[in-house]
């Protein structure tokens, strides 16, 4: 049984990239720094050990590499690597020139378990400004034969290589060297098409002033556009410094996000590791249609790679904990930074967005219900720069609030606040007179004095104000301004037709719950409305998230969302990773647990008194992961199919029909039903959820 806290069970694979001190000209002392460091590698339970271009004898052992010695010696260190590499688990890569029919190439050795899998020459060799290469070698259009003998070991020899393990799918390397990825077409642009989730560059690059952000750039987008994996190594210490220096930077990129980067210009052997997403890889490439059309106009070229098959064979028998950090709020960059940019960007999104629908229906007024929660604040704030970029009058944007039969004072009189704060018109209609009426027309329990607060009861309520918010459009020529988040509509938490669940355009849409809150925060920081409007929002983000559709206990506790649904936190991770990349609840579960983790406590956004800063354990997990499959899958997905137009916030996606997602509503949650139920038995807790 492979264990729940294993990476490798969850189709990732952990990389390591070094830049050791060279040895320069001295193959045998290079092959021992790389034997130590692959070790090591080992130990930290890797799949992947990168070693940067010519690490043999140094890439700046230029004419050096001339000499029959040399290359001797290099070929016979190479062959150490390959017997000494039988216990190991990484995939070792690593530079050595070598010889094939009076030629000599620039070459990555792929070397794993005691064989040698490949052996891959460089495509381009740079011979401009301080590089010097075709004085020495030959490039890969060169090659004459497909296979090569190196220290008595025969291998597949050429660009077109790719290495797969049988045991891991989906973990599919490439290996380019240096120059190759600064040209025009990389050869790993070809060789993801075929199906490498992770490339890697052994380099040695000198450094100059700036050309590690142009490595960094480059390597970012290059994984973006290959939506796939690039580890990189440069060489660094050791290395003659006769006319340039080295930094030994190290770079792991997914998808363009930085996994990790090493700290340049140590005088000792500089590493990094990183724990790569397979899955998330495979999942967006599925995704893409631009994907798959690049590789069928690449047929004739794809067709052309061979493919190296390995037994990766880790531990899946004990633990291997996540390294990599998860985000606990992927909605949420951790990054104060970033978060202010992404709160600057939504904000204008849903404003613009507005603002278009307001010009191009031709109305006078905005209808919004207000109840003094966080998604009407949002939807009135957003309404009210509308109205400023426009050039209209706030006084045109009708407010309303809507008592009913379980509405708390505070929050009328939080909802009021932020109404006059912003200038908007206030009105206040009591629903309890008509919610009371449709009770007793439908002959409900509460009619007769008892305390019955069922669906009915509370959607009587919810049904009557989105009532009342269009009739009052018609009335006043207006546009209804829906305030339901994402995080609703995926768990369906929104009553249908006539209900919260429809408006004539809803600004929230795209919004996940714990954006909502970060979305307010920011404002409230900025001033954005003034220091009165600041402060009510501080006042609604203090409070406790509740549709108040039933009266408050003998204590008086306000009904809880998250107590009847569960915690936004939970479900909106669940949904990212769901929706997004298509994970499954085993998946997910992992994932969660590393983020929720004691280790992870230190990653909250910290720029909101957050209601989530505790830790969730895979019990709670895997429950509240039951609920949101079953409401999700299953009964919900309806009420997204009739959803108003709104926009798309973020790349996470967004539940439009028309847009991200697309599903029937009438499928099943079924198979992730039974899948969380066995992960539950599996873990050892009880069944239900």
């Amino acid at each position: 049984m492979a264990a729940f806290d294993n990476l490798y069970r969850h189709r990732m694979v952990r990389a390591a990239a070094f830049a050791p001190q060279v040895s320069l000209a001295d193959p045998q002392a290079n092959a021992g720094a790389i034997l130590s460091l692959a070790r090591e590698a080992h130990e930290r339970q890797a799949a992947l050990a990168l070693f940067p271009e010519l690490a043999l004898t140094g890439y700046s052992a230029e004419d050096l590499h001339h000499q029959s010695l040399m290359l001797d010696a290099s070929e016979a260190a190479a062959g150490r690597i390959i017997a000494d590499s039988a216990e190991l688990m990484p995939v070792i890569v690593f530079g050595c020139a070598l010889r094939q029919h009076g030629q000599l190439f620039n070459c990555a050795l792929i070397v794993h378990r005691g064989r040698l899998l490949g052996v891959v020459p460089k495509s381009y060799l740079p011979n401009y400004r301080e590089f010097y290469e075709k004085r020495w070698f030959s490039d890969a259009s060169s090659v004459i034969a497909d296979q090569i003998s190196v220290a008595g070991h025969d291998a597949p020899f050429g660009a077109g290589l790719v290495f797969e393990a049988e045991d891991l799918p989906g973990f599919i390397l490439h290996a380019e060297v240096c120059e190759d990825f600064w040209a025009p077409v990389p050869p790993s642009t070809h060789a993801a098409l075929a199906g490498a989730s992770v490339m890697v560059n052994l380099s040695a690059s000198n450094a100059t002033i700036g050309k590690a952000r142009e490595r960094a750039a480059l390597i970012d987008a290059h994984s973006r556009r290959t939506c796939g994996a690039y580890v990189f190594c440069a060489a660094g210490a050791g290395e003659s410094t006769n006319d340039l220096a080295w930094d030994g930077q190290l770079l792991i990129y997914e998808q363009g996000m930085r996994l990790a980067a090493g700290e340049r210009f140590l005088n000792d052997h500089a590493r990094v590791y990183a724990d790569i997403d397979i899955e998330r890889i495979e999942q967006d490439r599925l995704r893409l249609s631009t994907f798959r059309d690049a590789a069928a106009r690449a047929a004739d070229t794809l067709r052309a790679f061979r493919r190296v098959r390995f037994t990766l064979g880790a531990p899946l028998d004990r633990p291997v904990p996540l390294e990599r950090e998860i985000s606990r709020f992927p909605f949420v960059p951790d990054d104060a930074g970033r978060l202010d940019e992404d709160c600057h960007e939504a904000w204008n999104i849903q404003v613009q967005s507005l603002a278009q629908r307001l010009r191009a229906s031709g109305v006078k007024r905005a209808v919004i219900g207000v109840s003094g929660g966080l998604d009407s604040t949002q939807a009135l704030i957003i309404t009210a720069r509308a109205f400023d970029r426009l050039g209209r009058d706030r006084a045109d944007i009708i407010a309303v609030s809507m008592p009913g039969l379980a509405t708390s004072g505070e929050s009328r009189a939080r909802g009021r606040a932020l109404i006059d704060g912003l200038g908007a018109t206030f009105r206040e209609i009591d629903i309890s007179p008509a919610a009371e009426r449709m009770l007793a027309d439908l002959d409900h329990p509460y009619a007769r004095g008892e305390p019955v607060h069922d669906v009915t009861f509370e959607n009587v309520q919810a049904g009557l104000r989105t009532d009342y918010l269009f009739r009052l459009a018609n009335h006043e020529d207006g546009l209804v301004i829906g305030t339901g988040d994402l995080s609703e509509l995926a768990l369906g938490w929104c009553t249908y037709g006539v209900g919260d669940q429809m408006s004539h355009y809803n600004v929230n849409a795209g919004v996940a719950k714990t954006l909502i809150q970060h979305l307010i925060a920011w404002t409230a920081r900025r001033e954005a409305f003034g220091p009165e409007v600041s402060a009510a929002l501080e006042s609604i983000l203090a409070a406790e998230i509740t549709p108040e559709l039933v009266p408050a206990g003998a204590d008086g506790a306000v009904q809880s969302t998250e107590a009847a649904i569960g915690p936004y936190a939970l479900h909106d991770f669940t949904l990212h990773y769901a929706a997004r990349y298509g994970f499954g609840p085993e998946k997910i579960a992992f994932l969660a647990a590393a983020a929720w983790s004691q280790a992870s406590r230190g990653r909250w956004p910290a720029h909101v008194a957050g209601k989530d800063r505790h830790a969730f354990d895979l019990d709670a997990i895997t429950r509240w992961m039951t609920v949101f499959a079953r409401r999700f899958y299953q009964t919900s997905q309806f009420k997204r199919s009739a959803m108003p137009n709104g926009p798309k916030l973020t790349s996470a996606g967004a539940l439009s029909p028309r847009g991200d997602w697309r599903a029937p509503s009438d499928a099943s949650a079924r198979v992730w039903l039974e899948a969380i139920a066995a992960l539950r038995a599996e873990l050892g807790l009880p069944p239900g959820g």
